[in-house]
């Protein structure tokens, strides 16, 4: 009886691992199509040149990228797939020059704008010369004009910035308000990007999480208006629909306690 039973054991074991295999198999299938098909890869890295390859659940990024930001923007895209368990990236980035030379700053200053949708990123020319941006192209409204300034300042290495945009003379026609179909993964992406490109959030330690276009922060801001920053730079991400920021305000810090700290570290 003993006997009999082991080729069943046996067969059964064949294809349970067989069945284990194929379903890993197209898991990873899904998570590659899903990189492919989602918003961020169209919109920003397809003209990158990016392998996006998973094995149960593991995804390595090669290649090379245009732009810094396109690298942690890929990392962040595939790691909210469902299905993936860890990325490793391996992107090179093509951009010449060091992190604090004008063109890595062009990079970012180009990059900032390129993720919020009340600016136009494609249409706004950014030069730079000594970490001082010069911004030209056409604004739709004067508002637009004053926060396409407002982002640049906000990168990590801009001394100044020069706004010397027109303004559009006519009224540029409202668009619709139905929200573009943009993944979850996606947005979330953006997001983490954009508040780590921007110098006022770029050491907030923020977790972001969206759901239907909803996205969720928490984590702890310095003061207020670090917590007021963090909404305001998520809502102007594409395909947000809202942002509900759950980040608490870390506690003052007194002279009065900063003082004997300082002490004791002399003292050491």
């Amino acid at each position: 009886m003993k006997t009999s039973s082991l080729p069943g054991l046996i067969s059964f074991g064949a294809l349970l691992v067989t069945s284990t295999f194929l379903c890993a198999s197209e898991m990873d299938d899904r998570i590659e199509s899903s990189f492919s098909k989602s918003y961020a890869y169209k919109v920003y890295l397809k003209g990158d040149a990016i392998k996006a390859e998973s094995r149960n659940g593991v995804v390595t990024l090669t290649g090379q990228v245009n732009e810094a930001s396109h690298k942690a923007l890929a990392q962040e895209a595939v790691a909210g797939l469902p299905g993936v368990q860890r990325v490793d990236n391996r992107l090179e980035i093509k951009l010449e020059g060091t992190e604090k030379s004008d063109s890595w700053i062009r990079s970012k200053v180009r990059s900032v704008l390129a993720l919020h949708r009340n600016v136009n990123g494609s249409s706004t020319q950014v030069d730079i010369r000594d970490g001082v941006i010069t911004l030209r192209g056409v604004a739709t409204s004067e508002a637009q004009k004053e926060l396409t300034s407002e982002y640049a300042e906000d990168v990590q290495g801009v001394l100044r910035v020069t706004n010397v945009m027109t303004v559009a003379k006519s009224p540029v026609p409202a668009g619709k308000t139905a929200m573009e179909a943009v993944d979850d993964a996606s947005i979330t992406a953006q997001v983490k990007v954009a508040l780590l490109l921007h110098r006022s959030t770029s050491s907030v330690g923020t977790k972001v999480a969206t759901t239907d276009g909803v996205v969720t922060v928490s984590g702890i801001a310095r003061n207020a208006a670090e917590k007021t920053l963090v909404t305001k730079l998520a809502t102007d991400i594409p395909g947000v629909k809202s942002v509900i920021n759950h980040m608490t305000i870390a506690p003052a810090v007194s002279a009065s306690e900063v003082e004997p700290a300082r002490q004791r570290q002399h003292q050491g």
